[in-house]
């Protein structure tokens, strides 16, 4: 196990959501699954109690916790887009099975995770400052998934 991992809790489909990751974002798979030794209050011995995972090279656990705590917005993934295709794929993945969508760039998967799909193209224009900041910023702000050739347009004015 890496020596710094993200732990996300999951009500009881952790290893579910791991091996949706690791089909849909490169550099991830699923490692171990941990199963319980004997039954315990809210489970059976087998049950699945946590499972390492790397999303997009970020090393991660998912915790089978039970529906105690829920996810928001504070907490994000945020992956980094070439193009509209590879928005399109992230985006249209986690939307089309069970998710939702946000605004701009946001959305969830089933399990409430959220995730940011941002093209680089915003992220390089808000870096760019000023006036081509601000075109894209407010382009941005319009859109529920992000459209790289609005972006650009922006970005050109």
């Amino acid at each position: 196990m890496a020596k710094n991992t993200i732990c996300l809790w999951y009500d009881k489909d952790a290893e579910a959501a791991a091996r949706f990751y690791s089909e849909i974002f490169p550099d991830s798979v699923v490692g171990a699954v941990h199963r319980a030794p004997s039954d315990y209050p809210a489970g059976k011995e087998g049950d699945v109690l946590t499972v390492e995972f790397t999303v997009a090279g970020l090393p991660c656990i998912g915790l089978n916790g039970g529906p105690e705590f829920k996810h928001n917005e504070a907490f994000s993934f945020q992956i980094a887009t070439d193009d509209q295709e590879e928005t399109d794929r992230y985006w249209n993945a986690i939307v089309g099975n069970g998710g939702q969508e946000s605004v701009c760039g946001w959305c969830k998967d089933k399990w409430g995770i959220s995730w940011q799909i941002t093209p680089r193209v915003l992220t390089d224009a808000m870096a760019a400052g000023g006036d081509e900041a601000k075109r894209a910023f407010d382009a941005m702000m319009t859109m529920v998934k992000i459209d790289v050739a609005a972006i650009e347009a922006a970005r050109r004015g």
